[in-house]
């Protein structure tokens, strides 16, 4: 079974305190004036492109998002992503670990989740003046690595997601209490790692020590999707990342799926796409 190609920061183990496990980048320098053009792939590590000048294309999870001035792009652990950049873009490329931003201050790993819910963040002249600044800061205590330098990264990146989170569109899940909030994101991280082999909404209830109508009613209240609409999304979603980064056979795909039912598999699919598997990887890859 081929596996989706991932990124990673480094190849050797790291610690929590390790500066290899967050890195930034100038565009410019990255960029050598030369176009960037990335075929679809995911990380093990959260990406983030902020762009002051920008120009091309992103796709993250098959959603499509035009590169432009006053950007920033933010890509969680595990989302598969195609990009292209012009040779001419400037801005920041900051990769991070989720151990690198552990903290014990609750209220900034908080910040750190919601920033996280949203891929893409077009902002104005002033918003982006705002989210640059503990940018700057950042990148120089990178470069310099004066003492304690990790730990003022580290807090200018809790100042960065906070500006963003402001940003951020008014939403219902912006409006809920903490503890249903919280709960989404517990069982979103639970698909991520069960998603081949459970299925069933009663069993993630399970995991959470909620019952199945209470998690229906924090999905339904936050995203306006019972908790079984957003285990098919995973799916699906899942299945597509397979059927564009790899050469894998659906039948295989299916297998590492959970299916052993081929026919199932492509049924499913079909019902929620408008394509069979095979269609789909002709027509989108």
């Amino acid at each position: 079974m081929e596996k989706i190609p991932v990124r990673h920061i480094t190849n050797s183990p790291t610690t929590s305190n390790s500066s290899e496990n967050f890195s930034i980048r100038n565009l410019e320098d990255l960029l050598s004036e030369k176009d960037l053009m990335e075929d679809l792939h995911r990380h093990d590590f959260f990406h983030i492109l902020v762009l002051k000048k920008g120009k091309g294309f992103h796709e993250i999870d098959f959603i499509n998002h035009e590169v432009k001035d006053h950007t920033v792009f933010f890509v969680r652990p595990g989302q598969a992503h195609r990009l292209e950049l012009d040779a001419l873009c400037s801005g920041y490329m900051i990769k991070m670990n989720a151990a690198f931003f552990n903290s014990e201050n609750k209220t900034s790993n908080q910040y750190l989740r919601k920033t996280g819910i949203q891929n893409y963040y077009p902002l104005d002249g002033n918003q982006f003046q705002k989210i640059l600044y503990p940018l700057d800061y950042i990148f120089e205590e990178y470069n310099t690595k004066r003492e304690n330098h990790l730990e003022i990264i580290k807090a200018n990146l809790s100042i960065f997601f906070m500006e963003l989170t402001r940003e951020q569109k008014k939403t219902t899940a912006e409006k809920t209490n903490l503890y249903a909030q919280e709960r989404l994101e517990e069982f979103l991280a639970l698909l991520e790692t069960h998603i081949f082999t459970q299925k069933q909404v009663s069993a993630y209830a399970e995991m959470l020590n909620l019952t199945s109508y209470q998690l229906n009613a924090i999905t339904k209240t936050i995203l306006d999707k019972t908790a079984s609409e957003i285990i098919t999304e995973t799916i699906i979603l899942e299945s597509k990342r397979y059927l564009l980064a790899t050469t894998n056979q659906v039948s295989q795909i299916a297998d590492y799926m959970g299916y052993d039912d081929v026919s199932y598999f492509i049924r499913l699919f079909k019902k929620h796409t408008g394509f069979s598997p095979e269609t789909f990887r002709q027509n989108f890859k």
